[in-house]
């Protein structure tokens, strides 16, 4: 059994590095530009496996050398990917990210392969996580699977929209940032149909994490680490990884939202989403240098 199982998008990331974003209908210069590997589900695999968690991917690629690229780095990093299937005829998935000089970053996906995944065989693991860059009936599936082997299941509902009520039932955790956490009903909405806890990432304000005892509403706030940012890219794929290794590990939710928000900020520390999502030894020692 892993520790781990992620289904999700597998994608290069085409980055551009400007002084600031363009407006609509604008051109503007830029910087640099980088090929890395990402897609929510490639990254939050990484993250997970650089966490100290055993991890499979459930995903698809084309069958061109971004594919073959991917599969790869992911196991290089430890990700099993023996359920990445390869898709004849269709790309790899990318994403056309611009970053600017404050760190801010804007991202269209193009899906490619990703559209193609299925769920027909799920790892078994302790902690199932997915998103929504592959088809949402594939992440239902899925974590009908993940429920009948008794596994906790986290939804990262990115790109937001609207949830339909058998997804969000199938929930223990959901993590929204907050754009996403009004697209899919707030708090309260999520909580009452079933979600245990919500956890919303918030950038540079924190974390918080909403739950329910005995008929109230809870909530419990993590306050940022202090980093000097350069592109958040694959941050929020960070903390989710983590979030979900530590999970698995059996801490309780608080501690792990601690660890998991120390590795997010740690991932806007370094360009790129993959290159930047950091080891387990890196985000002991920001634990441990803000007890201090």
């Amino acid at each position: 059994m892993f520790d781990v199982a992620v289904i999700g998008s597998v994608n290069l990331d085409l980055v551009a590095t400007t002084d600031r974003l363009p407006g609509p209908g604008e051109t503007v210069s830029g910087n640099a530009y980088a090929e890395h590997a990402g897609g929510k589900g490639l990254n939050q695999a990484v993250a997970a496996a650089r966490s100290g968690a055993s991890v499979a991917m459930v995903g698809a690629v084309g069958d061109d050398e971004a594919g073959t690229r991917l599969c790869s780095i992911a196991r290089d990093d430890g990700v099993d990917v023996e359920a990445i299937v390869v898709v004849s005829g269709a790309p790899t998935g990318r994403a056309l990210i611009s970053v600017d000089g404050t760190g801010e970053n804007s991202i269209v996906v193009v899906p490619g392969a990703n559209a193609l995944v299925r769920s027909d065989v799920i790892p078994a693991a302790r902690v199932v996580i997915a998103q929504l860059e592959i088809p949402m009936l594939a992440v239902i599936d899925a974590f009908r699977s993940a429920r009948a082997t008794g596994a906790l299941t986290i939804l990262n509902p990115a790109p937001g929209r609207p949830l339909p009520d058998v997804l969000i039932g199938l929930c223990d955790f959901i993590v929204p940032n907050e754009h996403e956490l009004g697209l899919i009903g707030g708090v309260d909405a999520l909580l009452d149909r079933g979600v245990a806890s919500v956890v919303t990432t918030r950038g540079g304000d924190g974390v918080v994490v909403a739950g329910r005892e005995h008929g109230t509403t809870t909530e419990h706030t993590q306050t940022a680490f202090t980093v000097a940012p350069v592109d958040t890219t694959g941050a929020g794929d960070a903390f989710c990884g983590a979030l979900a290794a530590r999970l698995a590990a059996g801490d309780a939710l608080e501690p792990a939202v601690r660890y998991a928000a120390a590795a997010g900020a740690l991932a806007t520390t370094i360009e790129g989403a993959v290159p930047s999502l950091p080891r387990a030894v890196d985000v002991r020692h920001l634990l441990e240098s803000s007890e201090r």
